[in-house]
């Protein structure tokens, strides 16, 4: 046995592997991998709950900005990966003469609601106070610190650290640029004056500022444990909430469309793949099997994929897959039309493969790179449902350059044919290519 058909039995057992991972993983609860598909909120329904956010310790002209702040952090939360698809909203409402800001989060999925409150536990609220005039440093309390502005709002991001003396750990923290140019006027401010850090109003540290602080850098030194500071560091990087919220009620929702639109998508996806697999058949025949073999692996690599993230497939989500099918087998297209020009010119099949896999790679590469770029600027600037379009398009293009540069040049290696006459002129033949 050659080195290129091992590989290639080793590919196709790690296809049927994943396949059988997708299919076992989903009709099995017992089984420790089971990892049903996760649906979005149009096909399965989730979880809404309702939070009421205290503003009153804002200036009212800051109030839209803090509820914007707000709904980014609990999306980063309960997002983090870009691919949960939640729906995080705010909305206000004037009852009795006030103004009542409320945050609208629903996931979609989570039919417990009290596993959908846990994902939006408060996370701790970071501040930062300075002394009242008129009061030593030495018979202050908490109640003798006045806000300052400088919350968790203007983190940029914290680590863990550890004191070079006692190596006891800490928490360095970095400020945006407008928090960075706050930061600054407080500690001029009060050079030679404690400024406190303040963590859900129970203050950590309070030490002296000897100098001003330009960067947008500070410590917090408490008495933390190594896991307490890894485990503060994970739920400020994740998002300080700049305002206090107050669960006030919870939901179970419907889905919008139902199961008979995931039904519809799972036939649709169904009857694309047939399609491509009847005409890459019918134009490439021997190739275009392999290629449909190649798709196949392709589709059931991104099928393991949404399983494992997990990713939420809305009915949008389901439609990019389908889509992807088709992008995917674009590089067989250019590669196959290479091979093609490589035997009109006379040389021999395992020439032509090879030769035609590499005169078609920089048009592969620069195409999925294009791609890629595209992916990465929707991620970046998109809201929660196009983060989690665009990170799956990108892992689309990845995989699918990955099936058709390996999986399919492997494969087409692997046949050993060596001379194009006979049934060989015909398998590498077209029915509507002349040879």
């Amino acid at each position: 046995m050659t080195k290129t058909r091992f590989w290639a039995i080793i590919l196709l057992l790690v296809g049927v592997s994943i396949g059988y991972f997708n299919y076992y993983s989903e009709v099995n609860p017992q089984w420790s991998f089971y990892r049903p598909f996760k649906l979005g909120l149009d096909l399965s329904g989730g979880s809404r709950l309702t939070y009421e956010a205290d503003v009153s310790k804002l200036n009212p002209a800051d109030v839209a900005d803090a509820m914007s702040s707000l709904r980014e952090v609990i999306e980063r939360r309960v997002n983090v990966f870009g691919v949960s698809e939640p729906l995080v909203q705010t909305e206000s409402s004037a009852m009795s003469g006030t103004v009542q800001n409320r945050l609208v989060v629903e996931l979609p999925g989570v039919t417990d609601v009290k596993e959908a409150a846990k994902m939006i536990a408060a996370t701790p609220q970071l501040e930062f106070r300075v002394l009242k005039p008129g009061v030593t440093p030495e018979t202050a309390s908490s109640s003798d610190f006045i806000a300052t502005g400088l919350t968790g709002r203007f983190l940029k991001r914290s680590q863990v650290s550890f004191n070079e003396n006692s190596l006891s750990p800490s928490i360095s923290i970095e400020f945006n640029a407008e928090g960075a140019k706050l930061f600054a006027e407080i500690t001029k401010a009060n050079i030679n004056k404690p400024v406190a850090i303040l963590l859900d109003n129970q203050i950590i540290s309070a030490p002296n500022v000897r100098e001003e602080i330009r960067d947008g850098k500070a410590e917090i030194s408490g008495q933390f444990t190594v896991e307490e500071a890894k485990n503060l560091v994970r739920d400020l990087n994740l998002g300080a909430l700049p305002v206090p919220v107050k669960l006030a009620s919870t939901q179970v929702v419907g889905a919008t469309l139902g199961s008979e639109a995931a039904k519809k998508g799972v036939e649709a996806g169904l009857i694309g793949l047939l399609i491509i697999a009847v005409f890459m058949i019918t134009w490439y025949r021997l190739p275009g099997l392999v290629a449909v073999v190649s798709l196949t692996i392709y589709t059931m690599i991104m099928l393991a994929i949404f399983k494992l993230m997990p990713v939420t497939l809305t009915a949008a989500g389901m439609a990019g897959f389908i889509l992807s099918i088709g992008i995917a087998v674009d590089a067989n297209v250019l590669i196959f039309e290479r091979m093609r020009e490589e035997l009109l010119d006379g040389k021999g099949l395992g020439d032509a493969v090879r030769e035609g896999f590499h005169r078609a790679w920089s048009s592969i590469r620069d195409s999925n790179l294009s791609g890629i770029i595209s992916s990465v600027i929707l991620f970046w600037f998109g809201t929660s449902m196009i983060k989690g379009f665009a990170l799956t398009l990108a892992l689309g293009i990845i995989v699918s350059m990955f099936t058709a540069i390996t999986v399919t040049r492997t494969l087409l290696l692997a046949l050993g044919f060596r001379n194009r006459v006979g049934i060989t002129k015909f398998l590498f033949g077209s029915a509507f290519f002349k040879h």
